[in-house]
């Protein structure tokens, strides 16, 4: 039986996927993963996109496809990178991995990011199924076999992603700020908007890290590689 572990759902109605992108180089997989989302899962229409950046650019822009699946391996991204910055675009719009690689351990760190799921690649139709038929009510689907409660030995990359994984999309787009040594006064210039309001932004980013000063967010951000991930789509 197929390990799914529950998440509170979003309302009292399943989800709804009409519509869904693809991000993922490979045109083939690309391809099949296409036809088996509109024949297995019922989707009428799928994008897709080989770059992560080309993705968030067109996510950017309404109306957003009703789910994501994202490939770890991009030639723009480097490890779950790409998973943060493309859950900071898309909020509560769910994103799935897909991917060739299945350790329990990452699996663990993709979910604790944020992933609503983990499907790996080339899996039959009945378990694409079966994980949409999961997310639609709100669980967390993972692979058979993997429970999230043996996914151990989390790192120090770890934490920190699950971490930054916390922040908004505003205070992701200032911690980067920060991260490129910008005072409140530039930050506010920057993104138009008061300098108390990017105090109050950098207050919420300290107590969601977890560290009590900006040297330590800056710290938290490197460990995951965080440098240039929380770039505006737009």
């Amino acid at each position: 039986m197929t390990a799914v572990q529950n998440r509170p759902a979003a309302g009292p109605v399943p989800r709804r996927f009409d519509t869904a992108m693809v991000i993922d180089d490979h045109p083939l997989f690309c391809d099949a993963l296409s036809m088996t989302l509109k024949s297995a899962v019922g989707i009428g229409r799928v994008e897709t996109s080989d770059h992560l950046e080309d993705a968030l650019s067109r996510l950017g822009q309404a109306p957003r496809p009703d789910i994501v699946l994202l490939d770890l391996n991009l030639p723009d991204v480097t490890g779950l990178d790409g998973l943060i910055r493309l859950k900071t675009a898309v909020g509560e719009t769910p994103v799935v991995v897909v991917s060739s690689m299945a350790d329990p351990r990452l699996i663990g760190t993709a979910i604790r990011a944020g992933a609503a799921g983990f499907v790996p690649k080339h899996s039959p139709r009945d378990v694409f199924r079966a994980a949409f038929a999961a997310i639609a009510e709100g669980e967390v689907y993972v692979p058979d076999g993997v429970m999230l409660s043996d996914c151990s030995g989390a790192t120090a990359r770890d934490d920190a992603i699950r971490r930054l994984a916390l922040l908004t999309p505003q205070q992701g787009r200032i911690l980067q700020l920060i991260c490129a040594g910008k005072l409140n006064k530039q930050i506010a210039f920057d993104l138009s908007i008061a300098e108390t309001t990017v105090k109050a932004h950098v207050t919420a980013i300290m107590r969601k890290l977890g560290v009590q000063s900006r040297t330590q967010a800056v710290l938290i951000a490197q460990e995951a590689s965080f440098s240039g991930v929380m770039t505006d789509p737009s």
